[in-house]
């Protein structure tokens, strides 16, 4: 049996090799940094001459093949298995695109023929005989017991096997293929299709799931076996024209359909029984265009459904992912989270293809917008009576508005500070340009959230420069909020005041904005600012400083007026006609009466 099977800290096999897992962790990823061992140099220059491949610069580094240790690669996974003695001292796992290395051991049973994971590395398969494949679950809260697979063909011996998905194999014997389902929950597996054929020698094709065999007694005939697996084309995608014929190529690489489990059908007495794994793409499946699998002999009719999120991850190209999700129905959070993930690390995304991703969905807004301004016109003009047939735009979840945009990513992804501020602010200048590309009004939370980014960072000069040559657009609540920001950026009030005459906005209207936000003293600036104070009505400036709970605020407010009553008319007090005994009442409770100002006499 197994013993300490799991991803354990490396053991043995790469505590007397030093160095390798700094190596193998560095190359594991493109962008990733490298040890020193792991790592070497394409010549440059002269000395290169006009070669025009090279070796990678950051290859994968393992442990070199000896007496002790025996060297397996997957050409499925690209992994490389490093075996020592067996297994007993250490087993580790490394690929291109690995981060991190796999490790473990396992009971030395005999000299290692062949070792692979299945795809997404769940299941282990080890072929130490001629006769059978041992198995070994690494999925979470499963046992660890091996379970054994021999071949059903008798006096065969296995060539090698390949995985074909994460639960399907295939035994390549000297007499045929035999085609199997792992059934880790129950360790074992189940025959699902067998081929008898003379086979000389085998090479198999993941990416095309194609397995090429060699027969007949004088080796000269090839003879393909093509495992049954799902590729996506999207016809509403750009192909290739050859003047005559578009050619589609198929969107993401070939899989299998997700394994599905049939009810056990009976009495109640019966219907605990476990359910039975449906045998995928039987012979007796029936399609019908476009998504309908209907199965006779089960009796199932399906409707086959396209799941978005593993698409993500298939599907690098972001430029290209966009396109495809923009198609399908319910994709708006899908979307947005792929938005989010490549604004973070570690998928942060370069500018350019942020860029990308931006125009793309800002396409898809501003057709909508579009259609939905025809359809009003219409309606407006009175045409729609002679067009009974007309329809409001339907709005897809394929359009993602300014709100969406906020709520769920950029808003978010300030918050998080986790990014450069210089990046950070590029990102959301990039997506008010492209909306000002595609002539979308920007709405003035977005600039709001620029603002606020600039003064979090103290780049005064930047917002200084982005009002100054109108990269923010003028708007009210901009406005408002400069105001508010003149405690600590004093030039700060002189363009909200420009930015108002500019907009000929009320300035009454100003005023009750910038107290509805409780900026009582910004409200107070902006109306002495155009010369308005004297005529103000005091009773709501003392009422938006008592909701603000600010004592000192109230003191302050309240004191201007007293000195403004004073001005005008030789005395402090409120007339009756301001109504505003209830704040000289608050006032005195509060500060006391002997805090009230005196009259002045001349």
């Amino acid at each position: 049996m197994a013993a300490a099977m799991g991803r354990d800290p490396p053991g043995p096999a790469e505590d007397e090799v030093p160095g390798a897992a700094a190596a193998a962790g560095g190359a594991a990823g493109r962008e990733g940094g490298g040890g020193e061992e792991g790592e070497g140099r394409a010549r440059g220059g002269a000395e290169a001459g006009g070669c025009y491949l090279a070796l990678c610069a950051r290859p994968v580094h393992f442990e070199k093949a000896n007496p002790v240790n025996c060297v397996f690669f997957d050409e499925a996974n690209k992994q490389v298995f490093a075996v020592r003695s067996g297994g007993a001292t250490g087993v580790v796992v490394k690929g291109l695109e690995d981060r991190n290395p796999i490790s473990f051991r396992m009971e030395d049973k005999g000299e290692v023929k062949c070792i692979k994971f299945s795809l997404g590395n769940k299941i282990l398969a080890v072929q130490r005989t001629l006769k059978s494949v041992d198995f070994l679950n690494f999925i979470p809260d499963s046992p660890q017991l091996e379970y054994t697979q021999e071949c059903k063909t008798k006096n065969a011996n296995i060539l090698g096997f390949c995985w074909t998905s994460s639960t399907e194999i295939v035994f390549i014997t000297d007499q045929g293929i035999e085609f199997y389902q792992v059934l880790p929950e129950k360790r074992s597996l189940k025959l699902l299709k067998n081929q008898s054929i003379n086979v000389n020698w085998y090479m198999y094709c993941p990416e095309s799931s194609v397995i090429l065999l060699s027969t007949t007694v004088l080796g000269n005939v090839l003879q393909p076996f093509y495992f049954k697996t799902s590729v996506i084309f999207d016809i509403k995608l750009k192909g290739e024209f050859d003047g005559s014929t578009t050619i589609h190529q198929f969107v993401l690489p070939p899989r299998s359909i997700q394994p599905y489990q049939i009810p056990v059908a009976g009495p109640a007495s019966v219907t605990s029984q476990a359910p039975v794994p449906c045998k995928l793409y039987s012979s007796s499946w029936i399609v019908f265009q476009p998504d309908i699998i209907i199965s006779a002999s089960e009796g199932y009719l399906w409707s086959l459904q396209v799941k978005l999120e593993p698409v993500v991850n298939l599907l690098l190209d972001k430029g290209k992912l966009m396109d495809f999700l923009l198609q399908r129905k319910e994709c708006k959070m899908v979307i947005l989270s792929v938005c989010s993930q490549m604004l973070s690390e570690p998928e942060r995304g370069s500018l350019s293809v942020i860029a990308t991703v931006f125009d793309k969905l800002n396409h898809e807004y501003k057709k909508y917008l579009e259609a939905e301004q025809s359809y009003t016109m219409v309606v407006e003009t009175g045409l729609s009576r002679s067009n009974p047939l007309l329809k409001r735009p339907v709005r897809t979840q394929a359009v993602i508005d300014q709100s969406d945009m906020y709520t769920h990513v950029l808003s978010v992804f300030t918050e998080k500070k986790e990014a450069p501020h210089k990046f950070t602010i590029a990102v959301l200048m990039e997506y008010i340009r492209s909306l000002n590309q595609f002539q979308i009004a920007v709405q003035h939370y977005l600039y709001e959230l620029v603002i606020k980014t600039l003064v979090q960072h103290n780049l005064f000069y930047m917002l200084h420069q982005f009002l100054q040559y109108h990269v923010l657009s003028d708007s009210k609540p901009l406005a408002c909020l400069l105001l508010s920001l003149e405690s600590i950026y004093p030039p700060a009030h002189q363009l909200s005041l420009d930015m108002l005459k500019r907009l000929s906005t009320a300035n009454d209207e100003i005023v009750e904005v910038l107290l509805s936000k409780h900026q009582v003293l910004a409200a107070l600036r902006f109306i002495r600012g155009i010369g308005g104070h004297d005529s103000i009505s005091a009773r709501k400036f003392l009422d938006a400083a008592k909701q603000a709970e600010d004592e000192m605020l109230f003191y302050t407010i309240f004191r201007f007026f007293e000195q403004r009553n004073q001005r005008l008319r030789g005395n402090p007090s409120f007339t009756p006609g301001e109504h505003c005994e209830e704040h000289v009442t608050f006032f005195k409770q509060v500060f006391g009466e002997h805090a009230l100002m005196k009259p002045t006499t001349f």
